[in-house]
């Protein structure tokens, strides 16, 4: 029993090692390695947030942000799909803004940092795409059908919440990190399982999107660098560097040069 308990205690120790430099340690050093340009997506979006709320105070900026960004169930799709990037960015009105600031450039920030400007976006994005577009099938199922009712339709879908979760869930799948899976994605799946409103049962849609996303993404035998380059196919035994000394992503290749020798034969 205690062998077993030993043996439990490092495993967990060496899990939590593991996903300290995954997720701690490895970003911190692409930090010091790009300099502040490294986050400069999660700054952009931060002040995207703020300077739209700001904006939103205003007479002629709530109308402006509400054409631009309004986002709701009964509208036509191509109007929703022609919003939907703009309303990542514009805070839900009964929630404040400013507590959800950190959370938003911190998603943002790692998967910067880990998977480049261009999946974070791509993420972000797909998660959101997928809460909206969820929405009209509950709709449309009603509550019968463990659906929404109808007057959901009507409600304004914005905010950044759904990509902050779905962002968190790809990371934390991505980079087998369970505490921060247990952190930053689980107390969001658990409220919008307690209150099943429409933005809650949008969270479980990113979460679940974010989570396939992951898996098909990083699939084993399969390496994504962090700049977008192409990703190369080896032997999944060699993605954590087993069979390769350490360094997985070093490969050497060796040109065998030949040489050709003219013999000449006696002659008579």
């Amino acid at each position: 029993m205690s062998r077993l308990v030993v043996r439990l205690a490092a495993r967990c120790g060496d899990a939590l090692l593991r996903e300290w430099r995954n997720v701690v340690v490895e970003p911190f050093r692409a930090l010091r390695k790009r300099g502040p340009l490294g986050v400069s997506l999660a700054a952009l979006a931060t002040l995207a947030v703020i300077g739209l709320h700001e904006f939103q105070q205003t007479g002629t900026g709530a109308g402006v942000v509400r054409v631009l960004s309004e986002v709701r169930a009964d509208q036509p799709l191509w109007l929703s799909l022609l919003r939907t990037p703009v309303s990542v960015f514009v805070p839900a009105v009964d929630l404040p803004a400013w507590g959800g600031l950190p959370r938003l450039f911190l998603a943002f920030a790692l998967a910067e940092l880990l998977f480049g400007r261009v999946r974070t976006l791509v993420v972000a994005y797909a998660v959101t795409l997928a809460g909206t577009l969820s929405a009209r099938v509950m709709i449309a199922l009603g509550p019968d059908r463990l659906g929404l009712p109808a007057d959901a339709a009507h409600t304004v879908d914005t905010g950044a919440s759904a990509a902050i979760v779905g962002l968190f869930a790809y990371t934390a799948v991505a980079r087998r990190a369970p505490v921060l899976f247990l952190a930053a994605v689980v107390p969001t799946v658990a409220g919008s399982l307690a209150d099943p409103n429409l933005a809650g049962r949008e969270h479980l849609v990113a979460v679940a999107a974010a989570i396939l996303l992951a898996a098909l993404w990083h699939r084993p035998g399969r390496i994504v660098s962090p700049d977008g380059e192409r990703p190369m196919s080896v032997p999944a035994d060699t993605i954590d560097g087993s069979r390769s000394g350490g360094r997985a992503w070093q490969f050497s290749t060796r040109r065998t040069h030949f040489s050709t020798r003219r013999t000449r034969w006696p002659s008579r």
